[in-house]
């Protein structure tokens, strides 16, 4: 059932994007008087799913949900209708248009998608707010894992700033790390002061392709008491309100650590050093067969916050998010792409895309999800690939600069040898999925 959901959820978003990206071509071609012939959700070699015609275009559902595509007359597409090339020129057509009504036509899809994701950020920060735990409520630091404590951190350290940007959200915390090139200072409070530490961009890579952001840091949580539940605990001395701060002499900030290090002394005495109010107490503890010693522990109230937004607020709130999420994900991207970092073993297929949606229907995260994929498609899109937008774009737009029109014979090249690239990607893309999910 959950991997349904996220099936379901997959195709959803799918479509929707998809078919918001080609009614962008679809209503520019319109507006500039180009016929368009199809008007196609996923791609239909040899029959499709469904299909109807009106006002002299083709509207169906393909069986391959790959993409999707509009059939323009007059133009060198993924449909290499070279036939229909050699046929006199018809002024409804493509090819008869000028350069920049062209140019248009080809970078309307990128914009739709763009527009997309802002409306469902806009959308998203009215309906529900922004909700984010603030770094200042980590009154008590932060526990890291290994990989994280390799690169610096240590146990208690509340992070500052990254590269002097103070930090608000928690969850900014590893995408500051990892977003960009270079090496990164960081300035964290450690025993009550400040101290900086560089970590190298080499070790981030390493940090990165090892996945040490997940889990990354959780809070801490003092051991302080919140109700004492043992006889033998009473009568050594604990009390509501008491804070333990060391054990057999040796000081520790965690819960978490007390509990195991109480769990490897069972039917033993510890010494617990205590403080209570403005006193310091040393008690001898009895620990029982459980490696526990009887009592309940206060829990801090950690609770998220929340940006609520008014109908107007949400607009520039949604436009800003839009645009972080942009300049987050073309960072990555040219990590991604670049040979000595090796993080192209990162990219992913369908399973990787599907396996980020919720097992659970959550409709502020499908949302959310839908937006964030929309700007990795327009971002995909913009590239200069033949067979992509961004590589029609970038020939339109070489003909605006100099005058002189690609001829015919070259674009169907490109487009093959686009249209090669692009499957190429999508075989090593969703052959790294099933490495990773059925074979690492």
């Amino acid at each position: 059932m959950d991997i349904l959901i996220k099936v379901i959820q997959l195709f959803l978003c799918f479509t929707l994007l998809v078919g918001i990206h080609e009614l962008g071509h679809f209503l520019m071609a319109r507006v500039f008087g180009i016929r368009v012939e199809k008007f196609y959700i996923f791609f239909d070699p040899w029959f499709s799913l469904f299909k109807f015609r009106r006002g002299g275009t083709e509207y169906g559902v393909g069986w391959l949900p790959l993409g999707g595509y509009v059939k323009i007359a007059g133009m060198i597409d993924e449909s290499l209708d070279t036939e229909q090339m050699k046929q006199p020129v018809q002024p409804d057509e493509f090819r008869a248009k000028p350069a920049w009504q062209r140019f248009l036509v080809m970078i309307a899809g990128i914009v739709m998608n763009l527009l997309l994701a802002v409306a469902i950020y806009c959308g998203i920060c009215y309906t529900w707010g922004e909700k984010y735990f603030a770094n200042e409520d980590a009154l008590y630091g932060y526990t890291f894992n290994t990989a994280a404590q390799s690169l610096g951190f240590e146990n208690g350290d509340k992070i500052v700033s990254i590269d002097g940007q103070p930090i608000d959200d928690v969850n900014d915390i590893a995408m500051t790390l990892l977003l960009t090139e270079g090496d990164r200072t960081v300035v964290v409070e450690r025993d009550g002061r400040r101290t900086s530490f560089t970590i190298p961009f080499r070790q981030l890579v390493d940090f990165r392709r090892a996945k040490g952001y997940e889990e990354m840091l959780t809070l801490r949580t003092p051991f302080r008491i919140d109700s004492v539940a043992s006889a033998a605990a009473l009568a050594a001395g604990l009390r509501s309100g008491d804070e333990i701060v060391a054990l057999d002499g040796e000081r520790h900030g965690e819960f978490a650590e007390y509990v195991g290090l109480l769990a490897d002394r069972k039917s033993t005495d510890v010494q617990l050093t205590v403080v209570r109010g403005d006193s310091t107490l040393v008690l001898t503890v009895p620990v029982g067969a459980d490696g526990k010693i009887g009592v309940a522990v206060a829990r801090p109230d950690y609770r998220l916050r929340t940006k609520e937004y008014t109908f107007w607020q949400s607009i520039p709130a949604g436009i800003r998010r839009t645009g972080s999420v942009m300049a987050n994900y073309w960072e990555q991207l040219k990590l991604i792409v670049q040979p000595k970092t090796q993080m192209y073993e990162e990219l992913g297929g369908f399973i990787a895309i599907g396996s980020i949606f919720p097992s659970a229907w959550n409709w502020q995260d499908f949302w959310s999800k839908c937006a964030f994929i929309s700007i990795i498609l327009a971002i995909m899109n913009i590239l200069p690939i033949p067979g992509l937008d961004g590589g029609h774009a970038l020939f339109t737009l070489w003909e605006m600069l100099t005058g002189r029109k690609p001829s015919d014979r070259f674009l169907e090249a490109a487009q093959y040898v686009g249209l090669a690239i692009i499957l190429l990607l999508l075989v090593y893309a969703n052959g790294n999925d099933i490495y990773r999910f059925f074979i690492k």
